[in-house]
């Protein structure tokens, strides 16, 4: 992302809702900003960082619960601090957050939340509104990217009138979507100072004690506060069969599908507004909460005397677009939609594209040679070797969260039944979710005697959300050089033998094999490390491509199982052996575009038809 020229007071850009908030967190004067890559969070940093570091301090930290520590330790400098993740983020960093509550901050602090609702790139769908209520701070949500970068600015000063974190909720919807945002010239922000003070900074259980009756009383002044907040806005309309309460997207598509219906728009949705939910029902004969994904508000308006419906007509699962909306309430109000019964066009059938690794990508040699071995118990991770579950390698068991993979391995080892006891174990992991979450557990197996071979996946980035740089790489937010990690170091500091510590390249794969197969013989706890890059990031070295060899393919289909997408078959056929057998075979071409040259395919190729692009001329050339 190129650097950024500060706009003047009062521009007009248009800005995805990530890069409003990152906006506005600078003309805030915010000192320092942190968090660790996710979508749909991930952009707000990476625009951050693209502001003058004379401004603002930006890190990828190694998890979520570190840059939220980041961001409470400037907080208690004084400073106005920022922090951003995913949803399942906030799981990661809540122990820092139940405590924050308590102690409160001293310079503003912002966490922004993103929640990926219908869960296009998560293995959950979860809501972090939730957590207002949980930790007990103002939950805020944007509708649109002016209103993230409105209500990010507006979070700073909540956040230190009242001397608590705020969260600023945003949905994947939000995130991305980009619109026309004004905006305005950074604001300095004077640095408060640190003041010792133990018994709000030291959460023994004696101060939190005391401390624990001031969060109930600071929350109480956020409910009153809310009912005349400009952030919850009564819109009126003039159908009044239904009202609705809605936040954030769901307010949009409820505009969008009945706009002359009154809405309670809610940009505080916790504490919500009592009085306003109140005036709201008194003006429709129904009222409607819309809310994406959990019966969150519908159960608390009901639990306050306040008849309404919600998920009862409303799907608990992805987005509440105007196409489930409007069929829903129609229902509900007993009638057919009013919506102009247009017949679909004719789509032509799309031919199926499951997701699948890049062509070069490092970890297909690690399936490919995971697929020829029998005998194991495959745990995964979260990162882009997720895929290795999929066809054609089908070669993960289990994929839980960031950083499970070491765990999951470990209590499949000391749990398994006496008719498992001859499979082995092996734990999937990428280099930048063991420095998140998977040391602890590579710990845990060393400390606890296990028995687990660990696949520890180095392509020097963070892959799977769009190659930012960690600690495994060397370079920082800024792509600055920065300190390297050393896995075998660290590994072997963790309690590995070194003799159970390994470094191959993936794409060689007789080592591979013999190496995987070596270990997983072997009772102890050993590391294999790979240290390929990610074949997108800079770092990667394309090598000539290859081409298939027409006149001497004999379609035995070795090569399409490595699972590389620049390799297509080109016809099908069927053979019966001597035997009676019946054998299908599989004719390949590469794309030689596609193709950069790692070679995997040529390893199990068993008459040596793929060549060097080169030799093309000297050899058959293969039909198109």
């Amino acid at each position: 992302m190129a650097a950024v020229t500060p706009a003047l007071a009062q521009s007009r850009l248009l800005l995805s809702g990530n890069e409003a908030v990152a906006r506005a967190v600078w003309e805030s004067g915010v000192k320092v900003a942190a968090g660790y890559p996710g979508t749909p969070a991930t952009e707000m940093l990476e625009a951050l960082s693209t502001y003058p570091v004379e401004d603002i301090y930006t890190e990828w930290s190694v998890n979520e619960k570190v840059s939220l520590e980041v961001a409470i330790g400037a907080s208690m400098a004084g400073s106005r601090a920022f922090c951003a993740m995913k949803h399942v983020g906030l799981n990661v960093a809540a122990d820092a957050l139940m405590t924050l509550t308590l102690t409160g901050v001293n310079g503003g602090l912002v966490i922004a939340v993103a929640d990926d609702v219908g869960m296009s790139s998560s293995q959950n769908e979860q809501d972090s509104r939730y957590w207002g209520r949980f930790a007990h701070v103002p939950l805020l949500e944007p509708s649109d990217s002016q209103e993230a970068h409105d209500m990010a600015r507006h979070a700073f000063e909540l956040s230190e009138k009242y001397q608590t974190p705020v969260i600023l909720r945003l949905t994947a919807r939000i995130c991305h979507v980009k619109g026309i945002v004004t905006v305005g010239a950074r604001s300095a922000h004077k640095n408060l100072g640190f003041t010792k003070n133990a018994e709000r900074w030291v959460m023994v259980p004696g101060h939190a004690k005391r401390r624990l009756p001031l969060m109930y009383q600071r929350e109480q002044e956020l409910k009153r506060l809310s009912d005349s907040s400009p952030l919850n806005v009564l819109e009126d309309g003039s159908d009044k069969r239904v009202g609705f309460v809605a936040s954030g997207p769901a307010y949009m598509h409820v505009r969008e599908t009945f706009p002359d219906a009154p809405v309670l728009k809610l940009g505080m949705s916790y504490p919500w507004p009592l009085e306003k939910v109140r005036a709201l029902a008194k003006l429709v004969d129904i009222l409607v909460v819309v809310e994406e994904t959990e019966p969150l508000l519908e159960v608390e308006i009901n639990a306050a005397g306040i008849i309404a419906h919600g998920k009862d007509i409303l799907p608990r699962i992805g987005e509440l677009a105007p196409e489930v909306l409007r069929p829903a309430v129609e229902r509900l109000l007993g009638r057919e939609s009013a919506a102009p019964q247009v017949p679909p066009a004719p789509q032509a059938p799309l031919f199926p594209r499951p997701p699948t690794l890049c062509a070069s990508c490092p970890h297909m040699g690690v399936y490919y040679t995971l697929s020829q071995l029998r005998n194991l118990i495959i745990s995964g991770d979260i990162g882009c070797y997720t895929l290795g579950a999929g066809h054609p390698w089908n070669s993960l068991d289990s994929t839980i969260c960031m950083g499970a993979s070491m765990g999951v391995a470990h209590g499949l080892d000391k749990g398994r039944a006496e008719t498992d006891k001859d499979k082995r174990i092996v734990a999937v992991i990428g280099d930048s979710t063991f420095m998140h979450m998977g040391m602890q557990g590579l710990l845990d197996m060393t400390y606890n005697r296990g028995n687990v071979t660990v696949l520890l996946l180095d392509n020097g980035t963070v892959g799977m959300t769009g190659g930012q740089n960690s600690p495994a790489n060397g370079r920082d937010i800024h792509s600055q050089p920065a300190p390297r990690i050393s896995f075998p170091k660290l590994i072997e500091a963790l309690g590995v033998k070194p003799e159970r510590i390994h470094v191959v390249d993936p794409y060689q794969l007789p080592t591979l094999f013999k190496l995987l197969r070596q270990e997983t013989k072997i009772d102890d706890v050993s590391v294999i490390i790979t240290n390929r890059p990610c074949a997108l990031i800079k770092d990667f070295k394309p090598l000539e491509p290859y081409f298939v060899d027409a006149a001497k393919c004999t379609g035995c289909g070795n090569c399409v199982e490595i699972g590389c997408p620049a390799i297509h078959v080109i016809r099908r056929d069927k053979v019966v052996k001597a035997s009676g057998q019946e054998v299908g075979l599989a004719f390949t071409s590469i794309d030689s575009a596609a193709c950069t040259g790692c070679g995997l395919c040529l390893q199990p190729c068993a008459p040596d038809a793929i060549l060097p692009l080169a030799a093309q001329n000297v050899v058959s050339i293969q039909p198109l």
